[in-house]
């Protein structure tokens, strides 16, 4: 009979993986996280810049609402069926509808925003409401 080294690390990666495997089998959309696309905002003395990522979506997927305050953005990643050959057997992309509402620092005039969609970038400037604009705070100092 041959002695053989136990190696109990190697015991613990296995049923890790064979976990895995198993709870992936049994509950594929537990493992999918909410798809929100990320946001990058910069505010300058005349308008707000807001650059919104949403890869692998089409512009006429994409749904921009703004009002005086916020910004709401909704769509759907649609999931591509795999064909018999070509079987997907691991995917880290997340499909589904989303929906993100950001708020706004400042009220913006609604009817004057532009955008552009380029390379999976939403791009949009939000012109300031004049009000805001032209807003000067007089600060009195105690002392």
């Amino acid at each position: 009979m041959a002695l053989i080294r136990w190696e109990p690390f190697r015991e613990v990666d296995t049923l890790q993986r064979e976990m895995n495997r198993l709870f992936d089998s049994l509950a594929p959309e537990v493992n999918q996280t909410a798809f929100v696309p990320a946001a990058e905002m910069q505010e300058t003395s005349e308008a707000i810049q807001l650059k919104i990522e949403v890869p692998g979506i089409a512009a006429k997927d994409l749904d921009v609402q703004v009002t005086a305050e916020a910004i709401s953005v909704s769509g759907e990643r649609k999931a591509t069926v795999p064909s018999e050959e070509r079987a997907v057997f691991r995917s880290e992309f997340r499909y589904g509808r989303f929906q993100r509402v950001i708020p706004l620092p400042t009220r913006v005039q609604n009817t004057q925003v532009q955008a552009e969609f380029k390379n999976g970038i939403l791009h949009l400037h939000l012109p300031k409401a004049e009000e805001e604009r032209n807003k000067v705070v007089k600060v009195n100092l105690a002392g």
